[in-house]
């Protein structure tokens, strides 16, 4: 795995051995940052990562700049492996928070641009994800979040919905702030 872009682009990424993780493929995250590439300003943004699991997408909105990146996972391997990378690559605008994603959005008080999320794709309450995001009150006005999802799943008739990509067998589905 690589870092796809920006000032670290290139850069490999080392998972930790037995890795609990399905990372976003090169190919998605290159897609997926062509989208952000022609609507987003990166310098200006506060991105949340929940289940992060390689740190794959922290580590491409850091090379990119981002104001900042929290990222969510609750994995001590995964997150032992990231925290490893964070400091292997000299990464200063990331901080890891090594807790349950359900327990993190209960107490966060801070406003996120950007929230990306890439679940288990058997998470049993994955179609419930972009309601207990947006409800939390996370996002800022003209923020969005952003879901990695199975084909199977479809979100285009949610309240918030406003875009879906396919990349292979990776879908992003994409939710306005209400």
């Amino acid at each position: 795995m690589r870092i796809t872009g920006g000032k670290y682009g290139s850069r490999i990424i080392n998972p930790p051995a037995g890795l609990k993780a399905r990372p976003t493929t090169d190919f998605a995250r290159v897609g997926l940052f062509n989208i952000l590439n022609n609507r987003i300003i990166y310098e200006e943004l506060n991105v949340l990562d929940l289940f992060s699991g390689t740190g794959s997408i922290s580590f491409e909105f850091a090379s990119r700049e981002v104001a900042s990146v929290h990222l969510i996972e609750k994995d001590s391997r995964n997150i032992s492996g990231i925290r490893r990378m964070i400091r292997e690559l000299g990464f200063e605008n990331i901080k890891a928070i090594h807790i349950d994603v359900k327990s993190y959005l209960k107490i966060c008080k801070i406003k996120y641009d950007i929230v990306f999320a890439d679940p288990p794709y058997d998470l049993p309450w994955l179609e419930n994800l972009p309601d207990l995001v947006i409800d939390s009150g996370i996002i800022k006005k003209d923020g969005f979040f952003i879901l990695e999802h199975p084909r199977k799943i479809k979100f285009s008739s949610h309240r918030l919905f406003f875009e879906h990509r396919n990349y292979g067998s990776v879908n992003f589905s994409f939710f306005r702030q209400g």
